[in-house]
């Protein structure tokens, strides 16, 4: 992540995969977050604690972000991902609301 700069609350999402912190991950989320993988869609703490558990933190997930563009408060980010589920790059919409992330959304390969 060398020479790219991202909000406080993209970068605790990350850190927090990359440390698997489950707990660390949870609470960089809004009461009321939710991760979207794929049109899935993982709604508040449990929703956000299951996807860490069975998609990223629980499958070893590192995440390498290849580059970032802010905009308000959306972050697009490209990101390359490793875990026992899933090997490759894919894309990311990160909202952030009141210093934390409404919502993670890794939308379909095109």
């Amino acid at each position: 992540m060398s020479g790219i700069s991202l909000p406080a609350p993209v970068a605790a999402v990350v850190d927090a995969i990359n440390d698997a912190d489950t707990d660390a991950f949870v609470a960089a989320f809004t009461p009321d977050g939710f991760v979207d993988d794929w049109g899935r869609v993982l709604n508040g703490p449990e929703g956000v604690r299951s996807w860490a558990e069975s998609d990223a933190i629980g499958m070893g997930a590192r995440m390498t972000v290849l580059s970032a563009d802010t905009q308000g408060d959306t972050t697009t980010l490209r990101f390359g991902w490793q875990s026992q589920k899933f090997n490759g790059e894919s894309d990311a919409i990160v909202v952030v609301e009141d210093g934390l992330v409404q919502s993670f959304t890794i939308p379909p390969h095109r």
